[in-house]
C-alpha cells in the first residue's frame, strides 16, 4: 500500500487507515490530523498496544478517536491503555469514570494530577483513593499525604498520627483554603489543632489564625500570641462563635475594649484561668 497523499480525499484515507496492516502503512497515518482518519486508525484491529498508547499521547486527539481506542480489543486487556485513557483530557466520562476502580493507588493519583483531566474525573479519582486507603498500610497513607493532591492531604488530616500530620502539613499542594475546611470540622484530634497552631508554614496565615483562635482545642499560649496581630472587628466577630469557651471569649472582649481605648499602648488583661484551651 502506498503512503497517503495530500491529494487523496479524507474519506479514502480513512478507509485505508482502518485496514492498514503492515508496520510501514500504519506508521504513515500517525502524522494525520483529519478527525475521520484518526478515528478510523484508532479502530484498526491491526494496531497493537504501543500504537494505541502512541495515539493517546496526542493531546489533540479527537474525542471520537479516544472513544474508538476505548472500544479496541487491546484496550480491554491492557492496564496501561486503560490508565492512558483515564488520563486523556478528551476521554468521555462514560469511558474514564468506570475505569477508576481498577487502578492502583498511585496510578489513581496520576489521574488526579494530570493537567487537562476534567475536574469531576479528578475528584472521582481522589474519592476512589480515599475509599481504598481505609485498609491501606500506614506507609502508603503517609506517602500519599506527602505527595498527593491538596484535597487528599487535607482529607488525611483527621488523625492523631504525628508522622501522618507532619507529612500532610508539609504537602506542597496543601492550601490555606484546605486547612480552613479542616479546622471547621467537628471532633478534630487535639494534637492536629496544636500542630497547625505551631507549624512554621501555617501558623502565620491571618485567616487560619482567626480559625485557630475560635477553636477550643488551640493552645492558649498560641491564642495570646495571635491576638495582637488581629483586627479588633474580626476578634469581636469570632467571639460570637458558641464553640469558644466563655473565659476565652470574655478575655478577648476585654482585650478588644482596651485596644480600642488605648490603641498605642495596649495592656492585655490577665489570661483566663479556666479556658478549656491548653
Amino acid at each position: 500500500m502506498s503512503p497517503p497523499s495530500p491529494q487523496e480525499g479524507s474519506r479514502q484515507r480513512a478507509e485505508r487507515a482502518a485496514t492498514a496492516s503492515s508496520r510501514e502503512d500504519i506508521e504513515s497515518f500517525f502524522r494525520e490530523s483529519a478527525k475521520g482518519v484518526l478515528v478510523a486508525l484508532a479502530g484498526n484491529p491491526s494496531l497493537q498496544e504501543q500504537d494505541l498508547l502512541r495515539l493517546l499521547e496526542r493531546r489533540d486527539l479527537p474525542r471520537e478517536a479516544v472513544t474508538a481506542v476505548a472500544r479496541h480489543a487491546e484496550a480491554r486487556r491492557s492496564y496501561n491503555l486503560q490508565l492512558a485513557l483515564a488520563r486523556h483530557p478528551k476521554a468521555p466520562r462514560p469511558v474514564s469514570l468506570p475505569l477508576l476502580k481498577f487502578f492502583h493507588l498511585f496510578d489513581l493519583l496520576r489521574v488526579a494530577e494530570t493537567p487537562g483531566v476534567p475536574a469531576d474525573v479528578k475528584m472521582a479519582a481522589e474519592g476512589t483513593i480515599l475509599r481504598k486507603l481505609e485498609g491501606a498500610p500506614r506507609g502508603e497513607k503517609i506517602s500519599l499525604a506527602r505527595r498527593g493532591t491538596g484535597r487528599l492531604a487535607a482529607s488525611l488530616l483527621d488523625t492523631s498520627d504525628l508522622e501522618l500530620i507532619h507529612a500532610a502539613l508539609d504537602n506542597p499542594f496543601l492550601t490555606e483554603g484546605h486547612l480552613l475546611k479542616v479546622l471547621a470540622r467537628d471532633d478534630l484530634p487535639a494534637v492536629l489543632v496544636q500542630e497547625i497552631s505551631h507549624h512554621q508554614r501555617w501558623s502565620h496565615h491571618y485567616h487560619l489564625r482567626l480559625a485557630l483562635i475560635r477553636n477550643p482545642l488551640t493552645p492558649l499560649a498560641c491564642v495570646l500570641e495571635f491576638l495582637p496581630h488581629m483586627a479588633v472587628a474580626d476578634l469581636r466577630d469570632i467571639c460570637r462563635d458558641p464553640r469558644m469557651p466563655p473565659p476565652v471569649r470574655n478575655y478577648i472582649t476585654t482585650y478588644c475594649a482596651r485596644r480600642v481605648s488605648r490603641p498605642r499602648a495596649v495592656t492585655p488583661p490577665a489570661p483566663p484561668k479556666d479556658s478549656g484551651q491548653e
